[in-house]
C-alpha cells in the first residue's frame, strides 16, 4: 500500500495422489507423518482435513510455507482445484497456519505461500500490525480450531511503514500508525532515516515483524502457552515485493 499517492495445494491428479502416496509410504518407515501440500486425486476430497492437518508438527508446517514460496516466486505452482476445496471445505474447515499480513495488494498470503482454500486463516491489516482483534482471531484459530502455526507476513516497502517514518496523521489511520512507531525506536540505522530510504523503511518493517512476534506472546497468555507446550509456533517473515522471496525470521 502507498499513503504517498491517493497493489493448490490441491490436485485432481491421480498421478499426483499415486506420486504422493509413494512417497508417503516411504517415508512411513521413518516418521509416519503426513506432507503438504496434499495431492489428493478426487474431485471431493480438495481441501486440507483434520486428520491431515493434525498429524504435522509446527515445524513441518513451516517447511511446506517455505516450499510453496519456492513453488510461487519460481512460477511453479501447485495445480489448484479450487471447486474441490470449496466443496469438501463447506461442511468445515481444519486450517494448518494462521497468517496476519499487511494490506498491501502485493502482498497476498495465499498466493505468496501456494495455498488453497482452507488451507489457512489470514488476517490483514495494515502494517500488519497487532491489536486485540486479531489476537482474539489468532487464539480462535489455534486454540480453538488447531492451526498449529502464527506468521505475521511483513514485506519490503511498505506505505504503513513509510507512514509512519512521515508521521502521517489522517483520522483513524493515526491510530493505527502509532503501533508502528515502536520500531522507529528499536531500529539501529546510522543514515538517512527518511521514508525515501527504501533500506531504512525494510529494516523498520523488519523490526515491526519481530516486535509483533514479541507483542503476541506477551499479550495473549493463551498463545503463550500453547508456544510453551510445543503445540504451535510463532514465526515472522519478510516478502520482497520485488523477487517474490519471503524470508523467514527465526
Amino acid at each position: 500500500m502507498n499513503f504517498n499517492s491517493p497493489k493448490t495445494f490441491l490436485s485432481d491428479s491421480n498421478f499426483l495422489r499415486r506420486h504422493f502416496l509413494a512417497g508417503a509410504f516411504a517415508a512411513a518407515a521413518v516418521a509416519p507423518v503426513a506432507l503438504w501440500p496434499f495431492q489428493l486425486g478426487t474431485p471431493e476430497s480438495g481441501s486440507l482435513t483434520k486428520e491431515e492437518r493434525d498429524r504435522m508438527t509446527p515445524a513441518q508446517i513451516i517447511s511446506e510455507l517455505k516450499k510453496g514460496n519456492e513453488r510461487f516466486r519460481t512460477g511453479n505452482p501447485a495445480p489448484h482445484n479450487y471447486l474441490a476445496q470449496k466443496r469438501s471445505s463447506a461442511a468445515g474447515q481444519y486450517p494448518a497456519a494462521m497468517i496476519l499480513g499487511c494490506i498491501d495488494s502485493r502482498a497476498p498470503a495465499e498466493i505468496i505461500f501456494d495455498t488453497g482454500i482452507g488451507d489457512t486463516f489470514n488476517g490483514r491489516v495494515a502494517g500488519n500490525v497487532v491489536n486485540d482483534d486479531l489476537l482474539g482471531s489468532m487464539e480462535f484459530a489455534c486454540a480453538v480450531a488447531g492451526a498449529k502455526v502464527i506468521l505475521v507476513l511483513g514485506h519490503t516497502a511498505c506505505g504503513a511503514v513509510k507512514g509512519a517514518i512521515d508521521d502521517v496523521e489522517m483520522g483513524n489511520l493515526t491510530g493505527l500508525l502509532a503501533r508502528i512507531k515502536p520500531a522507529i525506536t528499536a531500529t539501529k540505522f546510522d543514515v538517512d532515516k527518511t521514508s525515501k530510504n527504501p533500506a531504512y523503511v525494510d529494516a523498520l518493517a523488519k523490526t515491526n515483524v519481530v516486535l509483533a512476534l514479541e507483542t503476541i506472546q506477551r499479550r495473549s497468555p493463551i498463545l503463550e502457552d500453547l508456544v510453551k507446550k510445543g503445540s504451535i509456533q510463532v514465526v515472522g517473515a519478510m516478502y520482497d515485493v520485488a523477487t517474490g522471496v519471503a524470508q523467514f525470521i527465526s
